[in-house]
């Protein structure tokens, strides 16, 4: 039955893709395809925006610096706080799906992103004791000749930075994420994203203030089933 789930991942993966392409960064494709060496980000290896060469940078923990960005400038994340932002960066690198929110401003960035609220509350608590300097990693660095980003101002704890998970989500990566309103019409950045990601294909499902209740149940009800095959395959396995 989880084979039918995941199938069932690859026929929406596979109609977003032909309707959004990939966004056009410097590290992105034209178009999503299969990847099946990745060192990580292997959530998108059946269809990835990104080569798996690119997720090599990614694949060694502690993480120092992904293309001309350092993630250390305040000190070696802790693992918990890597895995979350690694997650994003992985969202944004090699999700086949990415597009679909693609700012219309700026084609290699991303705009409005729905995220689940339990997901930026836990990246909250994971990173809250950490040390950042930039409220804003798209625009709070300094830049150097090569493109090096540098702090410009002092080190503070994410929880001094951020008041909580939402704050943060909404500002660490500008405009890019949003909190949803939705439990189930989100992201998470895991597997349960399939369940989402087949009602926010919708454009009737997008959240506003006239989103449909019925949306949501019929999310909620799959997403349940999802997480109960996800159990059975696991019992199955020990």
């Amino acid at each position: 039955m989880l084979r039918f789930a995941i199938t069932l991942f690859a026929v929406i993966t596979s109609s977003t893709c032909q309707q959004y392409g990939c966004l056009e960064g410097d590290t992105h494709k034209a178009n999503p395809s299969p990847e099946p060496n990745m060192h990580e980000c292997t959530l998108y290896s059946e269809s990835s925006c990104c080569y798996a060469n690119f997720t090599e940078q990614l694949a060694h923990s502690p993480i120092i610096k992904v293309s001309n960005s350092y993630w250390n400038r305040c000190g070696q994340l802790s693992k918990s706080c890597e895995d979350f932002t690694k997650k994003i960066e992985c969202f944004y690198r090699c999700s086949p799906h990415a597009a679909r929110w693609i700012d219309p401003r700026y084609t290699a960035a991303i705009q409005s992103v729905p995220l689940c609220q339990s997901f930026c509350d836990d990246w909250y608590e994971a990173c809250k004791d950490d040390s950042i300097c930039a409220h804003n990693w798209l625009t709070d660095w300094e830049r150097d000749e090569s493109g090096e980003n540098h702090c410009k101002s002092k080190c503070v704890p994410y929880s001094e930075m951020y008041a909580n998970g939402t704050d943060m989500c909404q500002s660490m990566w500008g405009e890019s994420f949003k909190v949803s309103e939705s439990s189930c019409l989100c992201l998470q950045m895991n597997k349960k994203d399939m369940v989402a990601i087949k009602h926010l294909l919708s454009e009737s499902s997008e959240e506003s203030s006239s989103m449909s209740s019925s949306e949501e149940h019929a999310c909620q009800k799959k997403l349940l089933k999802f997480e109960a095959l996800q159990q059975e395959e696991g019992e199955e396995r020990r």
